[in-house]
């Protein structure tokens, strides 16, 4: 009667018992960093335009870029942790307007990447160099993370596999499993900040030039791309409403 009793007793889910949290968080843990680092790679134009940064101004402007890009990712795993389905929700209606603006930043960032010109950073300035010098970079990488429809969608799809991975049933887990996808983020752009930073110096001018073209034109496709998909809608849908209309 007491094991029954204590089966019906309903689970805490702001404080679970510490061997229960200590043996999930073994496996949440390592889950959740493993995750963090394939949603860092650069499978997309905001964490290209990350590296072309690491590139051109070594690590601590790779990392600065990182940094802002995991508070953006951050931010949106905090918010899936708090519940998905509402998330989910607020993305469905805003969809239009977070697309849009995702696009013209994206173009935005694509045509100065192009333009800009050709330059790495001395070795003695990036020696020199503090966090704080490319502080600018951390806001707008975050501004482009949460509003790229593409990054939202993957770090949802990718929270919600953790969670299915994973057994997350009390506001802990789902914390724990927030701060090991961050931290996946934060040691994927260390290292390859730290990686990019000893072998750029290799490239010359023109070679640059060439990476920045190439990297510009994916972001400039990219916001094009997103913006042309809602004009296309919107003309649809303007259509069908002068056919239905005559």
């Amino acid at each position: 009667m007491r094991a029954e009793a204590g089966a019906q007793r309903p689970a805490n889910l702001l404080a679970p018992d510490p061997v229960t949290y200590i043996t999930n968080a073994f496996f949440i843990i390592p889950v959740g960093l493993i995750a963090g680092v394939l949603l860092a790679m650069p499978f997309g134009p905001v964490n290209l335009l990350g590296l072309q940064r690491a590139l051109e101004r070594g690590f601590l402007g790779g990392l600065a870029a990182g940094i802002g890009i995991l508070l953006g990712d951050g931010l949106i795993a905090l918010l899936a942790a708090l519940g998905v389905h509402a998330v989910s929700g607020a993305i469905s209606e805003y969809r239009s307007a977070i697309q849009v603006l995702g696009g013209l930043g994206l173009l935005g960032a694509g045509v100065q990447l192009y333009l800009r010109p050709a330059s790495l950073s001395a070795h003695v300035e990036t020696t020199k160099a503090r966090l704080r010098d490319y502080a600018s970079d951390i806001p707008a990488m975050f501004l482009l993370t949460i509003s790229n429809p593409g990054s939202v969608l993957a770090l949802l799809a990718i929270y919600a596999g953790v969670c299915a991975f994973v057994r997350v049933e009390s506001v802990v887990d789902a914390l724990t499993v927030v701060a090991s996808i961050s931290a996946g983020i934060f040691l994927y752009w260390f290292v390859v900040s730290q990686w990019i930073a000893a072998v750029r110096h290799r490239l010359d001018k023109v070679q640059l030039r060439q990476i920045n073209h190439v990297a510009g034109i994916v972001l400039i496709a990219f916001g094009a791309l997103l913006i042309g998909q809602i004009a296309l809608r919107w003309l649809v849908l303007w259509a069908v409403g002068q056919l239905l209309g005559s």
